[in-house]
């Protein structure tokens, strides 16, 4: 995730700007948002959190690992564009509830 964040850094540098926090060194937010993930992804607009329905159930945060910077770029710009409009909550482009097809 952290190869995925940095590569598309220059990219969306226009409307997002990202930041790596280490959630054993700040302990204000842990209980907060359930940080407790190896990797986890939040979005924020003028100091408020946005909320993004994946479709998983959690709408706070992403908690897994996205390998296509494509696709990441697409959450970010849905993110953005409704957080603009004064939404707290987006919807996300893909459906992530069926991430593992059997």
């Amino acid at each position: 995730m952290d190869e995925v964040l940095a590569s598309v850094a220059e990219t969306i540098k226009n409307f997002a700007v990202i930041y790596l926090m280490d959630i054993t060194e700040v302990l204000d937010f842990n209980t907060m948002y359930e940080l407790y993930d190896p990797s986890t992804v939040m979005f924020f607009f003028r100091n408020k959190h946005i909320m993004i329905d994946l479709g998983t159930g959690n709408n706070n945060k992403i908690n897994w690992t996205l390998k296509d910077k494509q696709e990441f770029i697409d959450i970010v710009e849905t993110v953005y564009r409704g957080a603009r409009k004064g939404r707290g909550l987006v919807i996300a482009p893909k459906d992530y509830s069926t991430k593992y097809r059997y």
